[in-house]
């Protein structure tokens, strides 16, 4: 009876501990020192991404720290009725990756991974090469451009193509943050062990 108390109990850590985001997000390192579990290795998975799609290991993990925090059940915030009545969400952005309802569903259908969840790591990030490659291909983003990549992660190819982010300051100084945690993980990742 104790041998599966303590069994369950040691599960019900695993799946907990899988749940939450990390504590210390602004180092790659870290990042992947706290996920670097045996059923969930989030170095792994971005690394396993990078080999398929091209897109480097930092951009990956900078657009879910942009995105989401490494937050897995991330939504945008509910718009207010009248100032104070919760109401809908702007978007369906939703997860790690905060892919739109629709361009999940073509992910999924593109790659033939319908068992993907936007809540789960290794799908995520696995999303985010797949959707940055696909970028590249149709605007001629290079693949190590975090800056334009994300323009185009936030606006789709089309609306990166016709300059919709040129009049959304806010957007262009996301995107140079975002650089810059780009820039600053992959110089971590070459001193991580």
């Amino acid at each position: 009876m104790r041998i599966r108390t303590l069994l369950a109990l040691v599960l019900l850590a695993l799946v907990a501990s899988c749940a939450t985001a990390p504590r210390q997000t602004r180092n790659i390192c870290a990042v992947f020192d706290q996920r670097d579990g045996l059923f969930t290795n989030w170095q792994r998975a971005a690394e396993r991404t990078e080999k398929k799609y091209g897109v480097p290991v930092p951009i990956l993990m900078a657009t879910m720290y942009t995105e989401s925090g490494f937050q897995p059940n991330a939504r945008p915030p509910r718009t207010k009725l009248f100032g104070f009545i919760p109401w809908t969400r702007p978007s369906t952005a939703y997860g790690y990756s905060q892919a739109l309802d629709g361009t999940w569903d073509h992910y999924q259908s593109a790659t033939g991974n319908w068992a993907a969840r936007r809540t789960n790591f290794a799908d995520a990030i696995d999303f985010i090469g797949w959707y940055h490659s696909q970028n590249s291909q149709m605007t001629g983003i290079p693949l190590n451009d975090a800056y334009r990549l994300y323009l185009a992660y936030y606006s789709g190819p089309k609306g990166y193509m016709r300059g919709d982010w040129q009049s959304n300051p806010q957007l262009q100084k996301t995107a140079q943050r975002f650089a810059n945690m780009a820039a600053t993980y992959q110089q971590q990742l070459q001193g991580c062990n």
